[in-house]
């Protein structure tokens, strides 16, 4: 198997979330996250962004979750003081629906409170029902618009916030 691959999962069948791990996101994991990103996201990031983030940005934190060996999913978050703002979130598209993007979200906010956080925001596409819905499930809350956030499209992101001491 090629580094970029992830091993198919059958759609009748989710992941054993028992067996996803989540660890911190190394150079060595690009390949994977990368062909993830390609297939997540409109404008997917570059190798060198995620370069710049690893190695550069003291505030970043990123996580990958790995099923079996492979990464299947990850997160990232900037956390300044007491607050966590989340950077992005993809899942591959073979684990989605399973609960994958929710445990993912999960470890990302234990991580953020692990860093100090007591409060953590996001943005996402207005059309990205499945994403809302998520969030909203794990209590963030729309609190405003941010117009033609989304370059490519110029599509208006929702701004959501949740409380992490509740």
């Amino acid at each position: 198997m090629n580094g970029g691959e992830v091993r198919r999962a059958r759609r009748s069948e989710p992941p054993a979330l028992d067996r996803l791990r989540f660890e911190p996101m190394q150079v060595r994991d690009l390949d994977e996250v990368l062909a993830i990103e390609r297939v997540s996201f409109t404008t997917p990031w570059s190798r060198a962004a995620y370069h710049r983030e690893l190695l550069l940005n003291g505030c970043a934190t990123y996580l990958v979750g790995r099923l079996d060996g492979r990464v299947v999913s990850y997160g990232g978050m900037w956390v300044v003081l007491d607050e966590a703002h989340v950077t992005n979130l993809a899942v591959h598209p073979d684990y989605r629906r399973g609960g994958v993007g929710r445990v993912t979200m999960l470890a990302l906010e234990q991580r953020a409170r692990e860093l100090g956080a007591r409060r953590m925001t996001l943005e996402v596409r207005v059309s990205n029902t499945p994403a809302r819905r998520l969030y909203e499930k794990l209590g963030y809350r729309g609190t405003g618009i941010r117009r033609n956030y989304y370059t490519d499209t110029r599509e208006d992101a929702i701004v959501m916030w949740k409380d992490l001491e509740d």
